[in-house]
C-alpha cells in the first residue's frame, strides 16, 4: 500500500512525497497511525485473527476498508462482511454496540475519518 502526498514546492512546481505511517501498537492486536497530523484521520492495521467483543464506536466515523476483511455482528445477530472498497458509517455510540471479527488470512487495514 502506497501513501503519496502531492504538494507545491518553493520552486512553484508540484512534487511527490512518499509517506510511511508510524504505526503504534494499541494493545488490542491492532496498531494505528495518524494519517495527516492534527486531522483525526487514522489508519489502523488489525491482526488477521483479532476479534473484539461487544463495543461501541469510539466516535462517529466513516471507516474505509483498504485490505483484508472483517465480519461485524449487530444486536439482532445479523453479520455483514466488509472488504476492500467497503465503507462503514459507524454511529453506534450508545446501546449494545457491535462485535468485530477479522477474517484473515491477511491483516485488515482501514482508514477512520471522523464525522461531525
Amino acid at each position: 500500500m502506497a501513501i503519496i502526498r502531492i504538494y507545491a514546492g518553493p520552486d512553484g512546481k508540484s512534487h511527490f512525497e512518499d509517506i510511511q505511517p508510524k504505526f503504534e501498537p494499541r494493545g488490542d492486536q491492532s496498531e494505528s497511525a495518524e494519517l495527516i497530523p492534527g486531522s483525526g484521520i487514522v489508519i489502523r492495521r488489525f491482526d488477521a485473527k483479532r476479534s473484539n467483543p461487544w463495543h461501541h464506536a469510539p466516535g462517529r466515523a466513516a471507516v474505509f476498508t483498504l485490505t483484508g476483511a472483517v465480519d461485524i455482528e449487530i444486536g439482532d445477530g445479523t453479520v455483514r462482511r466488509l472488504g476492500p472498497g467497503d465503507i462503514l458509517i459507524a454511529e453506534d455510540l450508545t446501546g449494545q454496540g457491535h462485535v468485530t471479527r477479522e477474517v484473515g488470512p491477511e491483516p485488515r487495514v482501514s482508514i477512520f475519518v471522523p464525522l461531525r
